[in-house]
Order: C-alpha cells, then structure tokens, then sequence
C-alpha cells in the first residue's frame, strides 16, 4: 500500500502541474454527468413512478451506481488506456519488472480530473438519503457501503476483461464498452425496468445488478430479504473469470515490435 500511495501522489502531482486543464477536465465530467440527471428530473416530471420507483429511489439508485463508476474510473483507468500500451511498446517493459502487471497498470495511469463527476455523485446522494423515506439501520448502511465498493470492484473488473481483449485485437473493441459505460448509463435506473431477460443478463453474466438492483430493493423497502445486503460480496466472484482471462492473454501476448 505504500508503494500505490508514491504512485497516486505521484499521478496527482503530475495532473495538477496543469491546475487549469485539471479542473476544466473535472468540470466537464460533472457537466456531462450534469445532463443525465436532467434527463431523469425531465422523465419524473411527465411520469410520477417508474416500474414502483419514485424520484428519490431512483436518484439513489443513480448516485450509487455513479459513486461505484467514478472510483473505478479513476484507481482503474490504466486499463481503459490499455490497447495504447500495447500499441507503444509499454506493456513489453511491464513484463520484465518484478512488481505484478496489474499493479503496474493501474499504478500508471490514474483519472483524478472524474472527481468532478464524483463529487455529483455524492450531491445526489446525500440529496436522496434526505428525502427518501428510508428507516437508517446498521444493516442498511452496511448495504450501501457494499453496493459502493462492490461496485466499483465489479466495474474494473469489466475493465480489466476489456483490456485483456486487446492482447487478441491490439486495438480496443469499441462496442465491449456497453458493458463499462452502457452499465454506468443504464444504471441510473433499478435494471428491472428493462425486461427480465437483462435482468438475468446482470445478475449471472455481468454482475452489475447484484450490487445495484437487488441491494436497492431491502435499502428502500421493496423487499425485507436481509440476504440482498451480500448480494454485492457475490458479485466480486466476477473477478475470477476476468482475472483468468487476463492471465490467459498474458500468455497467448506477442509484442507488436514497438
């Protein structure tokens, strides 16, 4: 942990050399975050419930899953520029140190300027748990505790296996990032809203609704199972197969010569 510490302050000190274009990078993420929840204020506004949900249990919703997106985004974001790796001939000098590949690559690339779309998230957050009538218990801050940290773990996990399709394409598979940003986008709604078969899509594929949906349904009071509170710690078995699929191209990888 200390080591990771020397390299988040290093990539803090290496961001806020340009002091300007950090924070009008954060400003743009918080701008463009800004949009959707308008969206969601315009959608409430002709319709007063959506699938049983209110406005506040959706805003919730929408802040965790944002909180979750925003943390992955910035302590995983070397594997969202992955494929750049490859193509420059970086990922060749990762192998022959001692440190791990994947503590390399998250240590080297770090997105600090999403603290603006994280600071919205938190806005939200605290705006819903005001308004939403929600009895507060030990188990029910446990459970947004873990649909938080679950989720950001599930999130770089789906970026961790699409960085690892790059060993096979060199470049990034564009339409693989519906899992990362359709997953942060569709998100701001309970998955329920969509249909049954992606709902089963998210809970035994992609684990996205394990830390949002079923959570979310004891949090507000839609349903009294206590065993929703762990669903987030089942999700993180995701990290299994990413995790082998990433070591599997690791073995299959050829240097493209740069």
């Amino acid at each position: 942990m200390r080591l990771y510490f020397k390299f988040f302050l290093m990539n803090l000190k290496s961001q806020m050399q340009y002091k300007t274009s950090f924070f009008l990078s954060a400003l743009g993420q918080f701008i463009v975050s800004f949009t959707t929840l308008i969206g969601i204020l315009f959608m409430f506004q002709r319709f007063h419930q959506v699938d049983n949900f209110s406005l506040t249990e959706v805003l919730l919703c929408y802040s965790i899953v944002l909180f979750a997106f925003s943390l992955a985004e910035c302590f995983a974001a070397g594997f969202n520029v992955f494929p750049k790796m490859i193509q420059d001939g970086r990922f060749d000098r990762i192998l022959v140190r001692p440190r791990h590949e994947v503590f390399q690559v998250i240590t080297l690339e770090m997105n600090l300027s999403c603290i603006g779309r994280l600071i919205q998230a938190i806005v939200i957050f605290i705006y819903a748990i005001i308004n939403a009538e929600i009895h507060w218990s030990i188990d029910k801050i446990v459970t947004v505790f873990l649909m938080i940290i679950c989720g950001s773990v599930i999130f770089s996990g789906i970026y961790i296996l699409c960085a690892a399709c790059s060993f096979f394409t060199i470049e990034g598979l564009e339409f693989i990032n519906v899992l990362i940003y359709g997953g942060r986008d569709f998100g701001k709604y309970p998955f329920s809203i969509y249909g049954k078969p992606v709902l089963l899509f998210l809970t035994f594929v992609v684990p996205l609704a394990l830390f949002q949906y079923y959570p979310l349904l004891y949090l507000i009071g839609h349903s009294s199972n206590r065993f929703y509170i762990f669903f987030p710690i089942v999700g993180l078995l995701f990290l299994m197969p990413c995790y082998m699929f990433w070591r599997y191209g690791i073995k299959k990888y050829r240097s493209t010569g740069s």
